[in-house]
């Protein structure tokens, strides 16, 4: 289902909150403790870290791709990247193996990763080939790195709905979001459906006409699901029914990641991406690769901490 006029946002509504252009930023966390905003550069293999209230951009590097992140609860962040999962101190920069990698380094890594409410970390991968259904779905509990779904090949747009009770699961490739029921208590899926399902690109169809694909999400306090729109150019507001409420147009053309911050977490920040992209599109579109915003009248859940 897809409204053929879903009521948009003005792009003079969005603001660019991270000048500093990324390769590819993705999962954006807003940190509740320090109250400030990492983010991924996966290619740039880099973590960065912006204080809106300071406007300074502070950033870690590493030997390999860094995916996604979340705030620990006793202190630090957990980092899904391509070598396994890792605690982290951006204090020290000290990094400590928690996980080693399920996979086959030379054909997948860690993608999008975040905590349910119970603070297990669950993360998804991503088949680098891009050929087949080949990557999964883990959670990591108490030590333990468990597989929990698969069946896909571009693994994204985790979220949990306000009462914990509903799992949202994408597959970037197929332009497939997944609905599951979630048992908080024992941390079990069940009752894997078809959420949403966009058209998939067409051979020949332009940027223009083509509406994207679903990559990271966000879910706001009324059950909303947020997602970004990769080569779409806008974000997308699905109520917890799959109905389009929204569309926020963008002014760059990959968006890859929402998610809620600010004090108030009023504040939508989009993880953009500029890496691989036509010369003549960054040349028009200079904010590729920048952290937009845009501020919201909902507030977004708070992250939920690694425990």
């Amino acid at each position: 289902m897809s409204p053929a006029a879903p009521p948009s946002v003005d792009v003079a509504a969005v603001n660019v909150a991270v000048a500093i252009p990324s390769l590819l930023g993705e999962s954006p966390v807003w940190h509740p403790r320090e109250q400030v905003l990492y983010y991924c550069d996966i290619p740039g293999r880099r973590l960065n870290r912006f204080d809106a209230n300071t406007g300074s951009l502070s950033h870690w590097s590493f030997d390999t791709e860094v995916a996604s992140c979340a705030p620990m609860l006793d202190g630090g962040l957990l980092l899904a990247a391509r070598d396994g999962l890792w605690r982290f101190d951006p204090a020290t920069g000290a990094r400590t193996e928690l996980a080693a990698p399920p996979y086959d380094l030379r054909t997948e890594r860690f993608n999008d990763g975040k905590c349910d409410p119970q603070g297990r970390f669950w993360v998804g991968t991503l088949y680098e080939p891009r050929d087949a259904a080949l990557a999964g779905l883990y959670q990591f509990h108490r030590g333990d790195l468990t597989k929990r779904a698969d069946g896909i090949t571009v693994s994204n747009g985790l979220a949990w709905s306000p009462n914990g009770r509903t799992m949202y699961w994408s597959d970037t490739k197929a332009h497939a979001i997944y609905a599951f029921d979630y048992d908080g208590a024992s941390g079990t899926l069940s009752g894997r459906r078809l959420f949403f399902q966009f058209p998939i690109k067409r051979t020949g169809q332009s940027l223009e006409e083509y509406g994207g694909r679903p990559d990271g999400a966000a879910v706001d306090v009324d059950g909303n699901y947020w997602v970004a729109m990769f080569e779409g150019q806008r974000v997308l507001c699905l109520s917890p029914s799959g109905v389009v409420l929204r569309e926020v147009r963008l002014p760059v053309r990959c968006p890859t990641m929402p998610c809620f911050g600010g004090a108030d977490l009023k504040t939508l920040y989009i993880t953009t991406a500029r890496h691989g992209r036509p010369d003549a599109e960054l040349a028009d579109q200079p904010w590729a690769g920048c952290v937009l915003s845009l501020r919201l009248s909902v507030p977004g859940l708070p992250v939920n901490l690694f425990n």
